[in-house]
């Protein structure tokens, strides 16, 4: 039988449609958690909630209102959340510009987890030992970030550039927000799951998404099951202390190989700039 150590948590995982998120919900549910699946695909989200067990929720991260609507959802239905496991991304060949007038890759993977973090705060610091989850990237260590430039809607454009940065920021996000919320109770981390087989890459050109679900791509890429495992030990490991703030390739704490990750001046700068374009405030903790 499995151990339900999870049995008094409320989890919501964004991105938990397909890939490591669906993965990751079903591990969760079996622990003894009340899990909400967040995802795009209506039928999708509601089939891995049936699985899983779990309530689904749907949101197009590329609509921020959709976000805000979602966090109304959520906290609506719950008067308790313990974990927000920010896993929803993808990637797109072409600058495309979003209906709030962001670079849509950078909405989607920083600035949409960034607002609902924001919107779910003060419920999660209400649980005993909180927790926020940012599911990243090991391209992070090759990006440059600005981020009026990743969230440009004109200009130069290139795919992994656009990707790399937006991970980037997803570990910047996580030490700030470490920062900001010290002495409340909240752990954050972020983490790469390693190259998995999802539907991340479906945007890529030359049937790329075809070729990684595919049985030809498994000398190249891990399953599901196993990129979810490092989501799943963030969640529930005991010591959180020992993940605060911090940054893990797969199960390993890593300490972040570009500088720019390691620039605090750049995280509030980054900080700032996404509280101004979404419209929500988390003020630091002094």
């Amino acid at each position: 039988m499995r151990d339900r150590d999870l049995a008094d948590k409320t989890i919501v995982v964004t991105g938990a449609s397909s890939g490591i998120g669906a993965v990751a919900a079903a591990e969760l549910t079996a622990r003894g958690a009340t899990v909400a699946v967040v995802g795009r695909s209506p039928e999708r989200t509601a089939e891995v909630a049936r699985r899983a067990g779990a309530e689904a929720f749907l949101a197009d991260f590329g609509r921020l209102d959709e976000v805000r609507a979602l966090a109304d959802r959520l906290l609506d239905r719950y008067p308790r959340i313990d974990v927000l496991a920010n896993n929803a991304g993808g990637s797109w060949a072409k600058r495309t510009a979003t209906d709030d007038g962001n670079e849509l890759t950078f909405q989607v993977n920083h600035l949409a987890p960034f607002l609902l973090t924001g919107l779910l705060l003060d419920r999660l610091l209400q649980a005993p030992r909180p927790r926020v989850i940012n599911t990243s990237s090991m391209t992070y260590r090759t990006a440059k970030l600005d981020p009026e430039t990743a969230n440009a809607t004109t200009g130069s454009f290139s795919m992994l550039g656009a990707y790399s940065a937006s991970k980037l920021a997803n570990i910047l996000f996580t030490r700030e927000l470490a920062r900001r919320t010290a002495g409340t109770g909240l752990v954050t981390a972020a983490f790469h799951p390693g190259a998995v087989a999802t539907h991340v890459y479906d945007n890529i050109p030359f049937g790329v998404g075809l070729f990684v679900r595919s049985p030809l791509s498994r000398p190249f890429f891990i399953r599901p099951d196993k990129g979810a495992q490092p989501l799943v030990h963030l969640v529930a490991t005991p010591d959180g202390e020992a993940i605060n703030g911090r940054y893990f390739h797969r199960m390993k704490e890593e300490r972040p190989r570009n500088k720019q990750a390691l620039d605090d001046e750049l995280a509030q700068r980054l900080w700032e700039f996404s509280e101004q374009i979404t419209g929500v405030s988390t003020r630091p903790v002094d």
